[in-house]
Order: C-alpha cells, then sequence, then structure tokens
C-alpha cells in the first residue's frame, strides 16, 4: 500500500498530538505514541513555511496498522502522507 502525497484529513488532542485520521478513505486510530519529525530546515527558504510532521501508528477498522510518516507544508489543514510502511 502506497499512498505517498496522498492528503488526509487529521484531528489532534489539545496539545497537538495526532489522534485519528483519514486518508484514502480509511479511518485510523493513532494506536500509539506519534513521534514529532524533523526537517532540515537549511533548504528552507522562508522560515515562516517551515513543515510539521509525525512518525505514528494507524490502525483501521479492520485492525490492519500501518506505519505512517505525515506532514503539513502549508495550511494546517494541508497534511499529507509522505511515507507507508507495514
Amino acid at each position: 500500500m502506497t499512498l505517498v502525497g496522498t492528503s488526509l484529513v487529521l484531528w489532534r488532542s489539545l496539545d497537538g498530538t495526532p489522534e485519528r485520521f483519514v486518508v484514502d478513505g480509511r479511518r485510523y486510530r493513532v494506536t500509539d505514541n506519534p513521534t514529532p519529525l524533523e526537517f532540515d530546515t537549511a533548504l528552507i527558504t522562508h522560515l515562516d513555511a517551515v513543515p510539521t510532521g509525525w512518525r505514528l501508528q494507524g490502525t483501521d477498522e479492520a485492525g490492519e496498522s500501518l506505519m505512517f510518516d505525515i506532514g503539513r507544508f502549508g495550511d494546517d489543514r494541508d497534511w499529507q502522507v509522505l511515507r507507508t510502511y507495514r
């Protein structure tokens, strides 16, 4: 399953930690402790465009779990899948 570049809808807790998301029509619950991703800010020309990202495990309603790297590169609603792992 490769979803790289696919947009997703993300719900977060009050402290900003991912809790659940929908990608490619499938609903996932975050079933681990998400880890913030670090991006190389030396390559960014506009400091107001520093990306935000997380590595997390998502489990769908059928019980299938995948690891996701997700990132946001602009608007808070513009989240995308960067990579998936089985």
